[in-house]
C-alpha cells in the first residue's frame, strides 16, 4: 500500500514565485501584445480595491453619525430639544409667577386651539432632581391639565429643558415671555420684582427691575419701581391691584413717598368687599386727606433723592438693607423668618436706641 503524502500549504515566498512564473509564461494568444497579471493577483487586487472603498465609505458614515450625535447632545444641553414630560412631574409654582389674574376668555381660545392644532410652542422647564420646575408657559400647562381630564393625548406636554435654575435667568425668561405674549399690568411688573428680590434672587428690588426689564426705557423702569413700592406698602390689603391704571399707581406711589402709608392702610383695612372702582375711590379720598409734605423741592419738580446704604449680611443668614430719604429711614430685613414677638422686640430695641 502506497504511503500517503501529507500536503502543506505554500508560504508567502512560494506564492510570490508561482505568480512570477505565471507572469513570465508566454501568452497562448498571438494577439496579446503583453502578458497579463495572473488570475489570483487580479482577484486579490480587486478585493483590496473594493475593501479600501468600503472602509472609506464606512469611515465617512461613522464620522457623520458622530457629528450628528455631538450636535444633538449640544442642542439638548442648550435646551433646544423638546421632550414630552408628564404633567404630574412639573411644579407650576417652582418660581413666583408674575401673572396674577387669568383671562378666561383667552383661556377658552387657547383650549380650542390646542384641541385643533396641538401645541406649537413647547413650555420651558428646569430639571429639579427627578422632576421639573416650570419657568415659562403657565397658561399652556394649565390648559393641558384641563384637557387631560377628558383626552389622554394631553397627559404629557412638550417642553424645553433649560438650565435656568431658580436664579435670575428663570425670572427673566418668565417675564420676557409674558411681555411678548400679553403685556403684564403695571402692578404685576412691580410685584414680580419685589417677589424676586424677596427670594434673594436679586440684591434689591431696584436691581430686580434693572435686570428683569433691561430692555425697557429708563422712564418705564422708573414706573415699575413706583408700582413695586405700592405692592410693598399696600399689596396685602389691595383687593383689585391689577385694575390700577398707570396714572393711579403713580399717584399712590407719590402719596407713599409723602408719608401716606399709614392713612392708606387704615382706609383699606377698615373697608369691606369692594369693586375696583369703589376701592380706588376709597384710596383717592385717603390721598386727598394727606397734608402736603413739608420738604424742599428743587426747581423743575425733581423727585427726592434716595440714598441706599451698604447692605449688612447677617452671619446666620439674611441681609439688612436700608434707604435714607428726606426725613425718613427705611429698613428691610430679608432672608429671615420672624415671629410677631421677635419683630416687636426688634422694634422696641430700635426705639430704645433712638431714645
Amino acid at each position: 500500500m502506497a504511503k500517503r503524502r501529507r500536503l502543506t500549504a505554500p508560504d508567502t515566498t512560494e506564492l510570490e514565485q508561482l505568480e512570477a512564473g505565471f507572469a513570465a509564461k508566454p501568452s497562448i494568444s498571438p494577439f496579446e501584445a503583453s502578458s497579463s497579471a495572473p488570475p489570483i493577483a487580479q482577484v486579490a487586487a480587486e478585493a483590496a480595491t473594493l475593501g479600501g472603498m468600503a472602509s472609506v465609505t464606512d469611515r465617512v458614515a461613522l464620522a457623520q453619525d458622530q457629528g450628528d450625535a455631538a450636535r444633538w447632545r449640544d442642542a439638548q444641553t442648550a435646551g433646544l430639544i423638546a421632550e414630552k414630560i408628564s404633567l404630574d412631574q412639573i411644579d407650576p409654582d417652582f418660581i413666583r409667577r408674575d401673572r396674577m389674574v387669568e383671562d378666561e376668555e383667552a383661556m377658552a381660545e387657547l383650549l380650542e386651539s390646542l384641541r385643533v392644532h396641538g401645541l406649537r410652542t413647547p413650555i420651558e422647564v428646569s430639571r429639579v432632581g427627578d422632576s421639573f420646575g416650570l419657568i415659562s408657559g403657565y397658561r399652556r400647562l394649565e390648559a393641558f391639565k384641563r384637557l387631560s381630564q377628558s383626552d389622554a393625548r394631553f397627559i404629557e406636554i412638550p417642553a424645553f429643558v433649560r438650565e435656568a435654575g431658580t436664579g435670575q435667568g428663570a425670572y427673566v425668561s418668565m417675564v420676557e415671555e409674558n411681555e411678548l405674549r400679553s403685556n403684564l399690568s403695571p402692578y404685576e411688573r412691580g410685584r414680580v420684582a419685589v417677589l424676586a428680590a424677596g427670594q434673594g434672587v436679586f440684591a434689591s428690588t431696584e436691581a430686580a427691575v434693572d435686570v428683569l426689564f433691561a430692555a425697557a426705557s429708563k422712564a418705564k423702569r422708573s414706573k415699575v419701581r413706583s408700582f413695586a413700592m405700592v405692592h410693598e406698602a399696600l399689596g396685602d390689603l389691595l383687593q383689585h391691584p391689577v385694575s390700577l391704571s398707570e396714572k393711579a399707581g403713580l399717584k399712590l406711589a407719590s402719596a407713599l413717598r409723602d408719608g401716606a402709608q399709614t392713612r392708606l392702610r387704615q382706609a383699606l383695612a377698615g373697608a369691606g368687599p369692594l369693586d375696583s372702582k369703589s376701592e380706588w375711590g376709597l384710596l383717592e379720598a385717603a390721598i386727598k386727606g394727606v397734608p402736603d409734605a413739608e420738604k424742599a423741592k428743587s426747581r423743575g419738580g425733581r423727585p427726592q433723592q434716595v440714598q441706599r446704604l451698604t447692605p449688612v449680611v447677617l452671619p446666620t443668614g439674611g441681609t439688612i438693607q436700608a434707604e435714607v430719604t428726606s426725613g425718613e429711614l427705611r429698613l428691610r430685613i430679608r432672608g429671615r423668618e420672624f415671629s410677631v414677638d421677635e419683630a416687636q422686640k426688634l422694634i422696641d430695641q430700635i426705639g430704645n436706641h433712638l431714645g
